[in-house]
C-alpha cells in the first residue's frame, strides 16, 4: 500500500531576489500568508528588517498585502 502525501506548489525563487534574506521571507510566504508578527515569530528576523524586505517585495510586486497579511503575488 502506498501513501499518496500533498504536494505544494512552489514558484521558482525569482532570479531578482539576491538577499539570503529576502529569499527566507519569500519562501515562508510560498507557505501560507503571514502577517509582520508571525514573520518574526516563524523567522527570527527584526521587524526593521522585515518591513524592508517586505517593503522591496512589494515593490519589485512579488508579494502584496491583504487583510493585514503578506502574501506572494498572484
Amino acid at each position: 500500500m502506498s501513501v499518496q502525501r500533498p504536494t505544494t506548489r512552489h514558484r521558482p525563487l525569482p532570479s531578482e531576489l539576491e538577499s539570503p534574506r529576502a529569499k527566507l521571507v519569500y519562501l515562508s510566504l510560498q507557505t501560507a500568508a503571514a502577517s509582520i508578527d508571525d514573520l518574526q515569530a516563524d523567522l527570527g528576523l527584526q521587524k526593521i528588517a522585515l518591513y524592508s524586505i517586505l517593503r522591496t517585495l512589494r515593490e519589485r510586486e512579488l508579494v502584496e498585502k491583504r487583510d493585514g497579511e503578506f502574501a506572494v503575488a498572484e
